[in-house]
């Protein structure tokens, strides 16, 4: 089928609006590139207006953040009639919630880090400094910190030594009312994109991840040139079919659609870690599912192209 409309949906109003635009003019290229009729929108108050007057043959949501990845502009296409490319709400909003994802992803048989999740208001009403030693004892040194909803690594830090931890669960609140706290697994860092191929999931190379200083913060996503990628990650071919395995079967088990991306660690041992999932996965120049998508000798375009088709047979 040809597509004779395709709406691309960037921006918004969250803390990834930037790279969210970056995303979209990303997959606005490649699609204008097969010469596909596409406009590129922003999701503010004439969208609506706009989708009902000249509905489009389908969308492709690049919103990152809020919104745009807890189901909510989703439910509106829905409500609109509009096909899309991507999760259901109620995929979004279970993988959205990270300590929610982790319950899911574990009874599926994966392995993630021992964690605590807690709202802001459990360290005011409880008291901060009882319950800092609290999630010490518990989950012991090194942890990771990040808020429980949002990607970008936006109030994510690792924490070496106990000092440390309550700044991190500040920069951690200064994105989010509730912080996930985990053991920190050492290893190497992956991610596995997986795109569905006639409604099966296939996982795409795994991309290594190899950032400054071994922190891969939000500088070192979207700066050119400040983190290495390495496609595919150099693994075993074990540990390399656990990753596999590991994506598509959180992919199945979180109800997702179409495409996603798992973050993973594989620790020296080999085992695999699943760390969270992404429903809108960066388009960015350096993000990693288009890394992954020329990795498998693919072309952006038309994996784009492929995924709205689907949408509108």
């Amino acid at each position: 089928m040809e597509l004779g409309h395709v709406v691309v949906l960037a921006g918004g109003l969250s803390y990834e609006r930037e790279v969210s635009l970056r995303s979209g003019r990303r997959v606005t290229d490649a699609l204008r590139a097969l010469d596909i009729p596409v406009e590129l929108r922003d999701a503010d108050a004439t969208l609506l207006d706009s989708l009902a007057e000249d509905p489009p043959d389908a969308v492709f949501p690049v919103l990152h953040g809020a919104a745009g990845e807890d189901g909510s502009i989703r439910d509106i296409l829905e409500l609109l009639g509009v096909p899309y490319v991507g999760a259901r709400p109620d995929a979004c909003r279970v993988s959205w919630d990270k300590p929610t994802a982790k319950s899911v992803v574990r009874r599926a048989g994966l392995r993630t880090p021992k964690s605590v999740a807690l709202p802001k208001e459990v360290f005011h009403d409880l008291g901060a400094s009882s319950v800092l030693e609290q999630i010490l004892k518990s989950l012991g040194l090194p942890l990771f910190v990040k808020p429980t909803r949002g990607g970008s690594a936006l109030g994510a830090s690792a924490v070496h030594d106990a000092a440390d931890l309550s700044a991190a669960m500040v920069g951690c609140f200064a994105y989010g009312d509730a912080a996930l706290v985990e053991q920190y697994v050492s290893g190497t860092e992956v991610a596995v994109s997986v795109i569905e191929r006639d409604g099966v999931p296939t996982a795409l190379p795994a991309v290594e991840i190899v950032a400054p200083g071994g922190r891969y913060d939000y500088t070192a996503r979207y700066d050119a040139g400040d983190t290495e990628f390495v496609t595919p990650a150099r693994l075993t071919p074990e540990a390399t079919a656990r990753a596999t395995e590991a994506a598509v079967t959180a992919h199945r088990a979180l109800g997702l659609r179409d495409l996603s991306r798992t973050d993973l660690i594989v620790s020296p041992d080999g085992e695999v870690h699943f760390l969270e999932v992404n429903v809108a996965p960066g388009m960015t120049e350096t993000s990693l599912f288009p890394r992954a998508i020329s990795g498998a000798d693919l072309d952006l375009g038309e994996v784009c192209r492929s995924l709205l088709t689907a949408r509108v047979r």
